[in-house]
């Protein structure tokens, strides 16, 4: 008997047994590669999630002059709040609009800066704090060139506060009230004199005091000539005739040497 010493038929078995493994492997792979090759996804693997819906909590993209949906991931804008009929209903904060069918609106913030929403940026709805023109239409406060300056958006002039030194009319009914600052006139400054008496008080012009332009100065503001204070020598119906106090009392320049 020895030891240490295969016989040689186990040796032949073994291989044979190795190469009937490797044949068996080689099927299944192939068997797996076929599959692969022709598998056909379920309609559950396949479908796709449903377009989200104009509600609060959305988002969108600009998409020429509106926007359309978009996930957030690649948004714009978010939709803060879904109103019907005009976006005055929207919060405070809106930058934008967009029509979205059925006399709906939906109300839109910036998801990144500028916010032309903000007060004073020249966007998105118009309040307290925002710079307009003296027809109204606002203009970011930053530019300098606007008219005045809101103190608030009222529903009629005789709503406005005790700040207002003039208002602008809106079409539909709103009423801005404007404050001091900008171009409009307040007690003490002075004018130049009007090329003609029949104009709004966007047509009186302030200058220096000092400036031979100077022509008069500004007493105070009335509901009519006869409400003008004592020293008062001249009065202009320069403002919104919807306004509480739509005549300007003036005290001319030359009169301050008497």
């Amino acid at each position: 008997m020895s030891y240490g010493v295969r016989p040689k038929w186990a040796f032949s078995l073994w291989i044979a047994v190795a190469v009937s493994l490797a044949v068996i492997i080689a099927g299944v792979a192939v068997v797996v590669v076929h599959v692969a090759d022709n598998y056909t996804p379920t309609a559950q693997a396949t479908a796709r999630p449903s377009p989200p819906t104009w509600a609060a909590g959305a988002c969108a993209r600009r998409e020429g002059a509106g926007y359309a949906l978009a996930p957030c991931a690649v948004g714009q804008t978010a939709v803060t709040r879904v109103v019907t009929g005009k976006p005055t209903a929207c919060p405070p904060d809106t930058d934008d609009f967009a029509a979205i069918g059925g006399s709906r609106t939906a109300c839109l913030r910036n998801l990144r800066a500028p916010h032309p929403g903000d007060p004073g940026a020249g966007g998105g709805l118009l309040r307290s704090g925002d710079c307009v023109t003296a027809r109204g239409q606002e203009l970011p406060c930053a530019g300098g060139t606007w008219y005045g300056k809101a103190v608030a958006v009222v529903r009629g002039a005789t709503r406005c506060p005790s700040s207002t030194l003039t208002t602008v009319a809106l079409t539909g009914g709103p009423v801005i009230c404007l404050g001091p600052g900008g171009r409009v006139p307040a007690r003490g400054h002075c004018l130049a004199e009007p090329a003609s008496r029949d104009l709004t008080r966007a047509d009186l012009r302030k200058v220096p005091c000092a400036s031979k332009r100077a022509w008069a100065r500004v007493t105070a503001f009335a509901a009519g000539p006869g409400e003008c204070p004592k020293g008062s020598d001249r009065s202009l119906r320069a403002g919104d005739h919807r306004s509480p106090r739509p005549v300007t009392c003036l005290r001319l320049t030359s009169a301050d040497s008497r």
